[in-house]
């Protein structure tokens, strides 16, 4: 995905790639994994890696025709990643339990959908600083106040999605909540509620296809 991105959106574009690597790197880093949920942890595998850079990697090689409309759309959806992954880390250390978007029901923490006030302010402070590195690198200002909107627009997004569709499950033998079918004692686990085929990465991808599309949108009124 690097190498597309390069690619597509130039070093500029690689640019931004580093800064959302580096920074949800070190964020994730400062979140203890959530004791009752069947959560991944922190390492990412190859689906979580393409379900927030993927997007980003194929919008990039619209620059082949227009490079700043690639560094646009790089921008938009990684800010949108970056959002997320801000909100997911910082939110664990809220003294409040997070609520779910749609119902405002009280959650445990790390459940997908769920919102706090530390995780919001946690998922701007992630978009401003990728939508910055993209005007800098770009010499874009107006990228800045975009991208950093439009990654705020994609964290609310998932959380969106993540409470309204992604499929829920609950382990019997634990009887702990789980976003798997199989939890991680080994045993299958019931479905619960929302899409038993929709799981977090889909939810990921999901979102920053949606950064994706409002960077396009905002590229094409403020510099076509």
């Amino acid at each position: 995905m690097g190498t597309l991105i390069l690619f597509g959106a130039g070093w500029a574009g690689g640019g931004v790639l580093a800064t959302f690597f580096v920074s949800s790197s070190l964020v994730s880093r400062l979140s203890a994994e959530p004791a009752t949920l069947d959560a991944k942890g922190n390492r990412r595998d190859h689906a979580q890696v393409l379900a927030n850079g993927g997007a980003a990697a194929l919008a990039a090689l619209a620059g082949m025709q227009n490079p700043t409309l690639g560094l646009w759309l790089v921008t938009g959806t990684l800010a949108a990643a970056a959002a997320d992954t801000w909100a997911t880390s910082l939110g664990a250390r809220s003294r409040t339990a997070p609520r779910l978007f749609w119902s405002g029901r009280p959650v445990a923490p790390g459940t997908s959908g769920g919102m706090t006030l530390v995780g919001t302010a946690g998922a701007a402070a992630g978009a401003l600083l990728v939508a910055g590195s993209g005007a800098l690198a770009g010499g874009l200002p107006s990228l800045f106040p975009a991208a950093t909107l439009i990654g705020f627009a994609g964290m609310v997004a998932d959380s969106a999605l993540g409470a309204g569709l992604q499929g829920r499950f609950h382990c019997p033998a634990c009887n702990l909540p789980s976003e798997w079918p199989l939890h991680r004692c080994g045993t299958a686990t019931l479905h619960r509620e929302g899409l038993a085929w929709l799981d977090n990465d889909g939810v990921n991808f999901a979102a920053t296809a949606i950064a994706a599309g409002l960077a396009f949108a905002a590229w094409a009124r403020l510099c076509s």
